[in-house]
């Protein structure tokens, strides 16, 4: 990334800094002018960045733009929020000539089109935000390690030819559970694990039956039993989080209420929007920006009067 020498922009921020952040490395430049700039580099450590932000400070810097690398430059933003404006950048967004790319050449870069206001930043919800996002996200994921050790109990009966998904629409509902209980414990009798063969199942009981039929090892009992106690520790987690979420959503109870009146929105989907996007809509200039930035709204890519 190479700063032309030649380019001028001009001027509508006093005093900006640009960082490059890396993992390790956070390279800083302040600018005040074209020609009057300061580039100073600083560990990751919270003390470092500490010093970044009191160097900042001295210089009465007002804004600072730095690139969306990876979760890097989330602490960064942590230490510097409070007392700049902090904008966020994609890195694609800044690229300049391709060969000549240095941390310090990136940060001079970013502090140049930092004081010429050509910076589109990134939607930073607010801390509280942020936090439910981070409960929501984790809780999606915690659910979708329970379905993934469901599918593993279907992959194990089906080892032992217990045709059990065959016959039932959730091996997990109070049938399913009663039976694969049975198995763990050992009582594989078909006369007895028909006992809980009731007349609300569609399946007949002749192929009910057949469906039992199979031949279930120790080495079943035991991988049965572990995937049960792995989706039990995954429910618990699950409401450790859901207490926690209705903590973090206390604030918002009439933005909840608001986003259920939508046909199809429940609780869950309400509080993951808000997650999301915020509760504050001022933050987007309209709801076309709004649906871009949700990824809803197609891209263009057209040369040459050719849509491609």
């Amino acid at each position: 990334m190479m700063e032309a020498q030649d380019m001028r922009f001009t001027q509508v921020v006093t005093v900006g800094c640009g960082i490059d952040v890396h993992k390790d490395l956070i390279t800083a430049t302040i600018r005040k002018s074209n020609e009057k700039l300061e580039t100073h580099e600083y560990n990751a450590y919270t003390s470092s960045l500490k010093s970044l932000r009191d160097w900042c400070k001295d210089e009465k810097v007002t804004h600072v733009a730095m690139e969306s690398t990876g979760v890097y430059w989330k602490p960064v933003f942590n230490v510097l929020e409070e007392d700049f404006e902090v904008i966020l950048v994609n890195a694609r967004h800044v690229k300049n000539v391709p060969g000549h790319k240095t941390d310090k050449k990136d940060s001079r870069w970013l502090s140049k089109l930092l004081l010429s206001g050509l910076l589109k930043g990134s939607f930073i919800p607010p801390v509280d935000i942020r936090e439910l996002r981070d409960l929501t996200r984790y809780k999606k994921k915690v659910i979708a390690q329970a379905a993934s050790e469901k599918n593993r109990i279907i992959k194990i009966l089906e080892d032992a030819n217990i045709k059990l998904s065959s016959v039932l629409s959730n091996i997990d509902g109070a049938v399913g559970t009663k039976i694969i209980n049975s198995m763990i414990e050992g009582k594989t009798d078909i006369d007895e694990l028909m006992k809980f063969y009731h007349g609300k199942i569609k399946i007949g009981k002749k192929e009910f039956r057949l469906a039992l039929e199979g031949k279930v090892t120790k080495h079943h009992q035991f991988m049965l039993q572990l995937h049960k106690d792995s989706i039990a520790d995954k429910e618990r987690l699950i409401e450790r989080i859901d207490a926690e979420i209705d903590e973090a959503i206390k604030a918002y109870q009439v933005e909840i209420d608001l986003l259920q009146t939508i046909p199809g929105v429940g609780k869950n989907s309400a509080i993951g929007i808000i997650s999301e996007i915020g509760v504050d809509m001022g933050r987007f200039p309209d709801e076309n920006h709004l649906s871009s930035w949700a990824g809803m709204s197609p891209g263009n890519n057209e040369t040459g009067g050719k849509k491609k």
